[in-house]
């Protein structure tokens, strides 16, 4: 006997109606019935970050979290960062240092560092590497991941300064 459960989920601004287990992952509900596979099955424990996602603007191990605890909340994932023909600021900053190798880890990065520059929109290189810490690269080595949220932090700044001005 199945105990599934009707569950609304708010992903990337659409409010969706999903039947899941009380003990189904969030991970599983977006990839699975939903086909949104940026959030990628990575360690299962948490640790890696390969499938992160925001819940609430906040960056959160989807492996983690029962589908049922992020009903009623704003769920965004890499696919609903792009506008049609348009990139967000990340993912171009991301292609343009090369920060993208296979591409695995490339989405929870993105979503974690969007989460910093939304609280922070001019972190230091330290507060990026805190935002980042969660998040496990095999392929880059960190360095054009930090140098492309860098540079998005680097344009806040003189958007900034010429407001000020």
């Amino acid at each position: 006997m199945s105990r599934e459960t009707t569950l609304q989920l708010r992903v990337n601004g659409q409010d969706r109606e999903i039947r899941a287990h009380p003990a189904e992952r969030l991970l599983d509900v977006l990839r699975g019935q939903l086909g949104l596979t940026g959030a990628k099955e990575g360690c299962g424990t948490g640790q890696c970050g390969a499938c992160t996602v925001l819940v609430d603007g906040r960056p959160v191990a989807s492996c983690m979290v029962f589908a049922a605890d992020a009903a009623g909340r704003e769920i965004t994932t890499i696919e609903g960062l792009a506008r049609p023909g348009q990139l967000h600021p990340l993912q171009r900053a991301f292609l343009e240092h090369g920060a993208v190798q296979c591409g695995f880890c490339t989405p929870g990065m993105i979503l974690a560092a969007k989460a910093l520059l939304d609280q922070n929109s001019s972190p230091t290189d330290e507060e990026i590497r805190r935002a980042l810490a969660g998040n496990l690269c095999r392929c880059t080595g960190y360095r054009k991941i930090f140098e492309a949220i860098s540079s998005i932090a680097r344009a806040a700044r003189g958007k900034a300064r010429k407001a000020s001005r």
